[in-house]
């Protein structure tokens, strides 16, 4: 919101606001950013084959590192080259969701981590989610993805991979990939917590606002 012009600033033409166009930029759904969110998407399936279809556990890392390692790009290239919209601000974060919840219970199932590690990505996750349908269904406005939950994300879609790798019987660093998943894990597990807990009050604010403009 602008600020109130001062008593002593001299009148003069009021420039036109750029809300509306950057609003009606936002509206759109052909951009780069989101064809790179559904590519990112359509791997999933590619990594499921991999994994259960061929029994390739190294080339699903490698592919599940890929995405990971992508997951930066959509929104980097959204922001640079003023491509946001409403669509991506949705997309990249359920897609970030669709990958780490397809990638977790995947490697639960084919037994490449400890059950807990899965277990404690999968609470977390259920009650962000939960959360998010809650508040949407009361009317609060949309909440933004935080960088520290992206963080977390981001480590924890590098160390799933390498759990993966682990579990490779015909590689001869096994140990030195578990070794580097704990290295990502941990943190990201941590990372991942903490922007939890500190979209409490920022829900509560959305919650707030989102109510003030539907009176």
């Amino acid at each position: 919101m602008a600020e109130p012009r001062s008593a002593t600033e001299p009148d003069g033409p009021q420039r036109p606001s750029s809300e509306p166009a950057a609003a009606a930029g936002e509206d759109r759904v052909l951009t780069v950013p989101n064809l790179i969110s559904l590519v990112r998407l359509a791997c999933v399936p590619l990594f499921v084959w991999l994994l259960f279809g061929r029994d390739e556990p190294y080339a699903a890392a490698w592919l599940l590192g890929a995405i990971g390692a992508t997951d930066w790009v959509d929104g980097y290239v959204a922001r640079h080259f003023n491509q946001v919209s409403t669509l991506g601000k949705v997309l990249d974060p359920v897609a970030d969701r669709i990958m780490l919840a397809v990638a977790i219970v995947s490697i639960l199932l084919y037994e490449a981590a400890p059950w807990w590690v899965v277990a404690s990505v999968l609470a977390r996750e259920g009650l962000v989610s939960i959360a998010v349908l809650v508040l949407g269904a009361l009317g609060a406005r949309r909440i933004d993805v935080s960088w520290v939950g992206k963080a977390g994300t981001f480590l924890l879609m590098w160390a799933f991979p390498f759990f993966l790798a682990s579990a490779a019987e015909y590689i001869s660093w096994e140990d030195t990939a578990r070794t580097i998943a704990w290295v990502f894990f941990v943190p990201g597990m941590v990372l991942s917590w903490w922007a939890a807990l500190t979209y409490l009050p920022v829900a509560k604010r959305a919650l707030a606002e989102g109510r003030r403009g539907a009176a």
